[in-house]
């Protein structure tokens, strides 16, 4: 198959899966799909990626360290359910 149209496919594929937001240096970032289900830690962290996502009042928020600055993730790429460690589930 020729090379001019196996990149793009490709490039669609890959995308497909993730989000590209712009930098402040002007620069473009690839922010992953969160998973199906995810469980954040006691303080509403959960770490995927290389990135670092915040969930606070039934958002989601993402940044690239820990203590960055956070931007909103898109509803897209949130995920489908959202536990907390160690909560009993019967109550």
């Amino acid at each position: 198959m020729n090379r001019t149209v196996i990149l793009p496919v490709f490039s669609l594929l890959v995308l497909a899966g993730c989000m590209v937001a712009p930098t402040r240096g002007g620069g473009l970032q690839v922010i992953p799909i969160l998973p199906t289900l995810v469980e954040v830690d006691y303080d509403n962290y959960y770490s995927h990626g290389g990135y670092h996502y915040f969930y606070s009042d039934d958002r989601w928020y993402y940044a690239s360290s820990r203590n960055g600055q956070r931007s909103e993730l898109p509803r897209s790429h949130w995920p489908k359910e959202t536990r907390r460690r160690g909560h009993d589930r019967s109550r």
